[in-house]
Order: C-alpha cells, then structure tokens, then sequence
C-alpha cells in the first residue's frame, strides 16, 4: 500500500489535469457509457498513483495501457442488465451526423472488447498495427485478424454506416 506522502503531487496532478479529458474520450470510446469511462478513468489513474514513483519518461503510455487492459478486465466481469423505461419520448428528428453516431455506438456495443480496443486504437488513437499489439502485449498478428474481423462484423452489423460515410 502507499501514502499519500510517498507521491509528489506535483507531476501527478499536472499529468492529471492535463490529459483527464484525452483519456476520458478514448474510455469513452471503449465502454460506450460515459459513467463507465469516468470510472475506468479513475481507477487507470488509482493504479498509476500507486506507482508514479516507478514511472519514468512520459507516463501516457503506461496509463493508456491500465486503461485498455481494465476495459477488458471489467467486460469480462460484467453483465449487461436491460432495464425497460416506463414511456419513450422520441426526440425531434435527428440529424444525419446524429444517425450515423448512434448507428455506431450501437454496433460497436455489440463487439467484443478487445475488438472494440483495438479498433479504438488503431483508428481513433491512430496506433499502427505494431504499437497496438505493443500496448495491449499480443502479437502484431493478433491485432491484424481482430482488426479484420471486427470490420466485418461492423459490415455485417451496420451495413448503412458505409452508404452514410459516402453521402
């Protein structure tokens, strides 16, 4: 365990307030709920608290990493509960930027997380192929077949998102 006087508040705090709302996007991104990705974003940094100390050069790496590889701790740990809401109030009709976010967030729900991980890597953090697999600790390899098949499975899940894309 560590106390708080074993941390210099200093670098930790800067890095914090800083890169809070870069990380937040991409946990974002990563569980699709933003209470989800505000706590994936508190705990990434609880862990990396616990070991600034041990932390040299520029500490984004290692925190994106506790990011990624907790996303994918708690998917596997968790179970998705529907909850039926009483009425439905449709809203005024959406734009074509708002159908196509929806349509998206939607189908990326339904992937895996270590496909929607490395989708997000790779396309929204723009990552190569080799960093991805370095991030995550799996083969360069491993990372091009996910990538594949969650881009096939987004073809299959939300054929229209290529026509919106086009439009």
């Amino acid at each position: 365990m560590f106390s708080p006087t074993e941390l210099d508040p200093g670098p930790f705090e800067h890095f914090v307030h800083s890169r809070v709302p870069a990380l937040s996007r991409t946990a974002y991104l990563l569980t699709g709920d933003a209470h989800l990705a505000e706590d994936l974003v508190q705990q990434a940094l609880f862990s990396a608290a616990k070991s600034w100390h041990r932390i040299h050069g520029d500490p984004e790496p290692y925190v994106r990493r506790i990011l990624y590889t907790q996303n994918i701790s708690w998917w596997r740990r968790r179970r998705l509960v529907e909850t039926p809401t009483e009425t439905y109030e449709a809203s005024a009709a959406a734009s074509a930027d708002t159908e196509l976010r929806l349509s998206l967030d939607a189908a990326l729900a339904q992937l895996t997380a270590r496909q929607r991980t490395i989708l997000v890597l790779r396309f929204f953090e723009d990552l190569t192929e080799v960093q991805t697999a370095h991030v995550l600790g799996i083969h360069s390899g491993t990372v091009k077949s996910t990538t594949r098949k969650a881009l096939a499975r987004l073809r299959t899940l939300a054929p229209h998102l290529e026509e919106l894309l086009h439009d």
